[in-house]
């Protein structure tokens, strides 16, 4: 049970001042948010121009092993990142500086086959399940029960609607039998509502500016560290 910091994802610049878009930069913030508690670290690689790249991977997990040693780290395989199947899988397969997971969504076409380069590569595999179609696709996978973890990615936001695309999420996986450590987060307005959702059920959560900028109270929050300092102080309490 811990909060991962997720500290850029697909933001563009301008989205926040502190957002971090070049690899430096997200060293630099990835030691404050360890600093601040955090327990893992997701994160977005960018290229010089800031644009979300695959290619850059090596360097940005190199420098934090460098800055975070012994800290998980967390990487996207989006496919909207290189807009393209075969040079995504080409990217993926030519990494040398592992991550120790990445994340894969479940509403993706090729997640199969992501799933399949990853195992072989040793790189963990955090299943991203953002509704119960997704869910349904993951229990069907015989990969299923060889992942990481499950990221529950509730991205409704009307709180109804959120709470019962969760419910119908875990009913997949109850009625599967597929368990695994489980991480929840929420999107922008719901973002606190999971976090705490997440602390009642024990489950792991994230914060950080790839899913919201604010604090439960809307005021905005200064950076990354702010938000996982809020989060972990509520996790404790």
């Amino acid at each position: 049970m811990i909060v991962q910091a997720c500290m850029n994802g697909a933001r563009p610049e301008g989205y926040h001042p502190s957002l971090p878009l070049t690899t430096d930069a997200m060293i630099a913030d990835a030691e404050v948010c360890i600093s601040s508690g955090a327990g893992e670290l997701h994160i977005h690689p960018r290229d010089p121009d800031t644009n979300e790249s695959l290619i850059h991977v090596d360097e940005l997990i190199r420098g934090i092993r460098n800055a975070c040693p012994g800290t998980l780290v967390g990487v996207s395989t989006g496919a909207w990142i290189e807009n393209d199947i075969v040079l995504t899988r080409q990217r993926i397969q030519a990494w040398s500086s592992l991550p120790d997971y990445a994340s894969v969504n479940l509403s993706e076409t090729d997640a199969p086959e992501i799933f399949s380069i990853l195992e072989a590569k040793g790189v963990g595999i955090e299943a991203g399940i953002a509704t119960v179609q997704d869910a349904k696709r993951f229990v069907s996978l015989p990969q299923c029960d060889r992942v990481f973890r499950a990221l529950f990615e509730i991205e409704e936001q009307d709180f109804e609607q959120a709470e019962a695309t969760l419910h119908g999420i875990e009913a997949v996986l109850n009625e599967a039998g597929v368990q695994h450590p489980i991480l929840l987060h929420g999107f922008d307005s719901t973002v606190w509502h999971f976090v705490r959702k997440a602390r009642i059920r024990r489950w792991s959560t994230r914060v950080g500016l790839e899913d919201g900028n604010s604090f439960e109270d809307e005021s905005i929050a200064a950076s990354n560290a702010e938000l996982v300092a809020e989060a972990v102080a509520l996790f404790r309490r």
